[in-house]
Parts: structure tokens; C-alpha cells; sequence
């Protein structure tokens, strides 16, 4: 049994939807979450930019005292997660390969669709990982730049939302793909909208609910559940306006924040004990 946190981060408040399903399904589970509302959208930065982001706010949930990190965010996800794993001496996961895994099982006419931001989708991490479960699977990959903006602006349903909805999906409609990756943690807000615009033959894979179950898998594995006894706490932290994110972070998450904490970027880039 392990006590510690797990943390988590993302670029903004779409993270909320992977703590949304870890609450769910490890409800022993204390969780530190960091919302790097400053820095927010990571779909236009560079790798470097994602990596040097990444290996920030790592340094910073470790001096927290965390037990393993969760890169909630598929751009971080796609350009950063081996170099984290490689680097830093606790466990980290992605939302990448779970997703992928879900897809390649669910697909039947071996058609997958991704859907994400610029970095995720310019990365082909999606395609490699399906690749290295079924090679003959066609991965159809679609950038959809505003979605994410639409619901961090709290816009998720309306005639333009819908527009712009369409528009993105078509070519992955006319593709003929049966699986949908929302290959952003902001996407799951979107879910009735999207859903509706593929129908309802073509099943959407959650990366919020995939990444939940494989950190549940990672922790059976290790004997790292937290006891039953004690009483999980829930830490929200921001690098921008607190208001903002509890404003948002309570539809994200579906359910009371109670607080959230203020961290400016220069104690993330040096956090406590740091140089």
C-alpha cells in the first residue's frame, strides 16, 4: 500500500476529465492536480517547448511527494513521455497507448480515426502506437485546433460549435472509420456534439477513461493502492487565474472544487530545494 499522491497535469483544466475517472474508479486514490492555465494551449508549442514544460512540472509534483505521474494531456503525451520516463526515477503514463490499445480492439473495419491538437496530431504518435499492435489498421488523423478553445470558453453546444464539429470530422466520416479517438482531454465535453456528427455506429474512445483504467493496472502491478482506511484528499493547482479554473474545473470534473492554489511559473521552474 502506498498513501502518497498520484499527480497529475495537463495544460489547462481538460486534465480534470482523466482525475474525473480516476476518482471513479480508484476512489482511495489522493490526487494532486496541475493546471497549467498560463502556458494553456500546448497544441501550437514546439516539442522542446512540451518537454521543457513537461520536465518542469514533474520536478514540481515530486517535491510534492507524489508516488507516480499521469501526463493528462496528449500533446505533452506525444512529445514527452519517453524522455520523462527515461529521466526521472518514479513511474509516469501517457494517454497515448492505452487509447490506441482501446481503438485497435474496438475497431471492426479496421478504420481508426484521430482527432487532437496540432502537436498531437504533427507527432504521429497515435499512428505508431496503433502500428505496434496491428499494422493493418488505417489511421485517418484530423488537427482540430478550436475545439479545445471552444471548451476551455465553456462553449460546448450551439449552431458554430456544431459548424466547426462537421466540418473537422468529414473527412474522417467520408473515410469510413467505426473508431474515434478524442485524442484530447478536452474532447469528452464535446462527446454529444461529436457523437452525434459521426453517428451513433461509430464508437468514440475516451482518453480520460482509458488512461484511468491503465493507471489502475499500473497500481495493481506495483501493490500501490492506497488504503481503504484512510481518506483521500483532492489538491487543485493552477499557474494562472484560480478563478478561472474553478469556474471551469467544476464542469470538467463534474463535481465541487473546493479551493484551488495559485503556483507562479518561476516556483515551477524552481521548485523548493531547487538552485
Amino acid at each position: 500500500m502506498d498513501n502518497r499522491p498520484i499527480g497529475v497535469f495537463d495544460s489547462g483544466v481538460g486534465g480534470l476529465t482523466v482525475v474525473s475517472e480516476i476518482i471513479k474508479g480508484l476512489p482511495n486514490e489522493s490526487i494532486i492536480y496541475f493546471g497549467d492555465t498560463a502556458r494553456f494551449p500546448y497544441g501550437c508549442k514546439s516539442p522542446d517547448e512540451l518537454q521543457r514544460f513537461t520536465f518542469e512540472i514533474i520536478d514540481f509534483l515530486r517535491e510534492e511527494g507524489i508516488k507516480l505521474v499521469v501526463i493528462a494531456c496528449n500533446s505533452a503525451s506525444s512529445a514527452a513521455l519517453e524522455v520523462a520516463q527515461k529521466h526521472f526515477d518514479i513511474p509516469i503514463i501517457g494517454v497515448i497507448e492505452p487509447v490506441a490499445r482501446a481503438a485497435v480492439l474496438a475497431t471492426r473495419a479496421r478504420k481508426v480515426g484521430v482527432i487532437g491538437t496540432q502537436a498531437t496530431i504533427s507527432s504521429g504518435a497515435y499512428a505508431r502506437a496503433i502500428h505496434l499492435l496491428d499494422v493493418g489498421v488505417q489511421v485517418c488523423s484530423q488537427a482540430c485546433p478550436e475545439l479545445a478553445d471552444f471548451v476551455e470558453r465553456g462553449e460546448i453546444v450551439g449552431p458554430e460549435v456544431k459548424r466547426v464539429v462537421r466540418w473537422y470530422l468529414s473527412p474522417l466520416i467520408s473515410a469510413g472509420v467505426d473508431s474515434l479517438i478524442l485524442g484530447c482531454t478536452h474532447y469528452p465535453l464535446l462527446t454529444g456534439v461529436i457523437q452525434k456528427a459521426v453517428g451513433d455506429e461509430v464508437r468514440l474512445i475516451s482518453s480520460a477513461k482509458e488512461a484511468a483504467r491503465e493507471l489502475k493496472e499500473l497500481l495493481a502491478m506495483r501493490g500501490s493502492f492506497g488504503e481503504g482506511e484512510s481518506i483521500p484528499f483532492y489538491r487543485f493547482i493552477s499557474s494562472g487565474d484560480e478563478a478561472r479554473f474553478l469556474e471551469l474545473g467544476e464542469r470538467f470534473l463534474g463535481r465541487e472544487i473546493n479551493a484551488v492554489e495559485r503556483v507562479s511559473l518561476k516556483e515551477i521552474i524552481l521548485p523548493r530545494g531547487g538552485g
